[in-house]
Protein backbone atom coordinates (compact mmCIF):
# COMPACT_ATOMS: atom_id res chain seq x y z
CA UNK A 1 0.00 0.00 0.00
CA UNK A 2 2.90 2.33 1.10
CA UNK A 3 5.77 2.37 -1.03
CA UNK A 4 8.73 3.96 1.35
CA UNK A 5 10.86 4.03 -1.76
CA UNK A 6 8.80 5.45 -4.42
CA UNK A 7 10.63 7.66 -6.95
CA UNK A 8 8.03 10.20 -7.71
CA UNK A 9 5.73 10.08 -4.45
CA UNK A 10 7.16 10.52 -0.94
CA UNK A 11 5.54 9.26 1.79
CA UNK A 12 3.38 11.96 3.22
CA UNK A 13 2.08 12.36 -0.48
CA UNK A 14 0.99 8.82 -0.36
CA UNK A 15 -0.73 9.12 2.78
CA UNK A 16 -2.38 12.07 1.27
CA UNK A 17 -3.61 10.07 -1.94
CA UNK A 18 -4.89 7.60 0.28
CA UNK A 19 -7.04 9.43 2.60
CA UNK A 20 -5.24 7.94 5.61
CA UNK A 21 -3.33 9.39 8.71
CA UNK A 22 0.04 8.63 8.90
CA UNK A 23 -0.38 7.70 12.94
CA UNK A 24 -2.81 5.18 12.47
CA UNK A 25 -0.86 3.09 9.45
CA UNK A 26 2.11 3.28 11.48
CA UNK A 27 0.63 2.60 15.01
CA UNK A 28 1.06 -0.84 16.15
CA UNK A 29 -1.89 -1.73 18.84
CA UNK A 30 -1.04 -3.06 21.79
CA UNK A 31 -3.23 -5.99 23.30
CA UNK A 32 -5.48 -5.95 25.99
CA UNK A 33 -4.30 -6.14 29.78
CA UNK A 34 -5.36 -9.59 31.36
CA UNK A 35 -6.65 -6.91 33.72
CA UNK A 36 -9.11 -5.91 31.70
CA UNK A 37 -10.32 -8.90 30.49
CA UNK A 38 -10.93 -10.05 34.03
CA UNK A 39 -13.11 -6.98 34.37
CA UNK A 40 -14.91 -8.00 31.25
CA UNK A 41 -15.90 -11.35 32.28
CA UNK A 42 -16.94 -9.57 35.23
CA UNK A 43 -19.16 -7.22 34.54
CA UNK A 44 -20.69 -9.68 31.63
CA UNK A 45 -21.53 -12.60 34.42
CA UNK A 46 -22.73 -9.51 36.42
CA UNK A 47 -24.88 -8.35 33.63
CA UNK A 48 -26.16 -11.93 32.44
CA UNK A 49 -27.22 -12.47 36.38
CA UNK A 50 -29.07 -9.86 36.90
CA UNK A 51 -29.79 -7.76 33.86
CA UNK A 52 -32.37 -6.03 35.52
CA UNK A 53 -29.96 -3.68 37.41
CA UNK A 54 -30.52 -0.06 37.09
CA UNK A 55 -27.49 2.90 36.88
CA UNK A 56 -27.36 3.54 40.82
CA UNK A 57 -26.44 -0.46 41.22
CA UNK A 58 -24.40 -0.67 38.51
CA UNK A 59 -22.44 1.90 40.33
CA UNK A 60 -22.55 0.84 43.44
CA UNK A 61 -21.39 -2.97 42.81
CA UNK A 62 -18.58 -0.66 40.68
CA UNK A 63 -17.58 0.59 44.21
CA UNK A 64 -17.27 -2.27 45.97
CA UNK A 65 -14.44 -3.75 43.50
CA UNK A 66 -11.29 -1.24 43.94
CA UNK A 67 -9.61 0.21 41.12
CA UNK A 68 -12.08 -0.33 39.19
CA UNK A 69 -13.31 3.53 38.14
Amino acid sequence: MIERDHPALSIRAQYRLLSILRSSFCHEPEGEMEQNFGLMRMIDRQFLDTPFYGIRRWFSLSEQVPGVF
